[in-house]
């Protein structure tokens, strides 16, 4: 009796290791995420990843800003392995507070272009976007604006809509315009486009394109994907909208036209550091470029994964290779621009 009692305590104490163990593994196998990217169709590159590695992912969306500030509070608790985000602005925001790890990674480095991604790998672009200028068909002729300087022009008094200050994407582009042209000529450039306002900012880039089709303003400045999601919508009121206004790919003559990222980093307080890189690995394959390409209207990043139909039936264009990084460096530079010239 006393034999099989042994006999049974050293089962019992055998299953609750294997299980121990199991819970440990079980535990291993996961992936912790934070993102401010809110778009469904990223559901697909999320189950891409789990059904090609068994690797489960969680995550917590939410603003950008708002994530950053939760990273800095946890601190090394955070149970966050990589952040996500949608703006260059964003991931410089958090490289600045510490959040980032150096990755090394040959697959990044090789699929990534050396412009989209940070210097010491604490981040890595994975779709991009340009911003455009679009105009109303009826009041702009073709070939009258072909740069984003265009828009600071006297003869467009009244006639702009465009996004507040405090947009990301704003910031982004005057960084840019900073980084070709210096602080005096951004000054001067913001000046001249809050002239120009013909209304103040106000709404999404969405609501800027279809201001410009319905005649509140002439011309609108917006984001690739959100003209192309009118472009494809099912809605025939969407597709007329798109259909009746020019688009043009800014400073084609010159620099090129403003391109942003999505990108993300591999955190400090990351607990699954080899399940993050091969997370950021993962979204530079082709699979996942096409979702990104397909899923959201984005360009890739990756050389000879094509755009959607409906992005290449814009055409081709040439982007402005400054290093994305430097636009992070110029954003509290470009905030104070808009400042001093009254962009509310």
């Amino acid at each position: 009796m006393t034999t099989t009692l042994r006999a049974l305590g050293k089962t019992l104490a055998l299953s609750a290791a294997v299980l121990g163990f199991a819970a440990a593994a079980n535990a291993a196998d996961v992936l912790n995420i934070y993102t401010s990217r809110h778009y469904q169709t990223d559901e697909a590159f999320y189950e891409g990843f789990t059904k090609l590695t068994g690797i489960e992912i969680n995550r917590i969306e939410g603003k950008g800003n708002a994530l950053i500030e939760r990273l800095k509070s946890e601190g090394a608790n955070s149970p966050a392995d990589v952040f996500i985000t949608v703006d260059v602005a964003l991931l410089w925001r958090a490289d600045q507070a510490g959040l980032f790890r150096d990755t090394s990674s040959e697959i990044l480095e090789k699929r990534v272009p050396a412009n989209l991604r940070h210097p010491n790998g604490h981040w890595y672009g994975f779709s991009q976007r340009a911003r455009l200028i679009f105009y109303n068909k009826d009041v702009v002729k073709a070939g009258e604006i072909a740069s984003y300087e265009d828009l600071a022009d006297p003869k467009w008094r009244g006639k702009i809509c465009i996004r507040s200050s405090s947009n990301v994407y704003n910031l982004s582009l005057l960084s840019s315009i900073i980084a070709a042209k210096g602080e005096a000529a951004a000054e001067a450039w913001a000046k001249g486009v809050v002239a120009n306002f013909a209304r103040d900012p106000q709404g999404g880039d969405t609501d800027q394109i279809k201001a410009a089709a319905a005649g509140e303003c002439a011309i609108a400045v917006a984001n690739s994907y959100y003209y192309a999601r009118l472009l494809k919508s099912t809605k025939e009121a969407n597709r007329k909208i798109a259909q009746s206004l020019g688009v043009v790919f800014p400073n084609q003559d010159g620099r090129g036209t403003h391109v942003n990222i999505s990108g993300a980093g591999v955190l400090k307080s990351a607990k699954h550091t080899d399940h993050a890189i091969r997370f950021l690995e993962y979204m530079t394959s082709d699979e996942a470029q096409r979702f990104f390409a397909d899923g959201n209207n984005e360009y890739p990043v990756v050389a000879g994964v094509p755009a959607n139909d409906a992005l290449r039936s814009l055409g081709d264009f040439k982007q402005d290779t400054v290093a994305i990084a430097a636009l992070g460096e110029n954003q509290p530079l470009a905030q104070k621009i808009f400042d001093r010239a009254g962009w509310k």
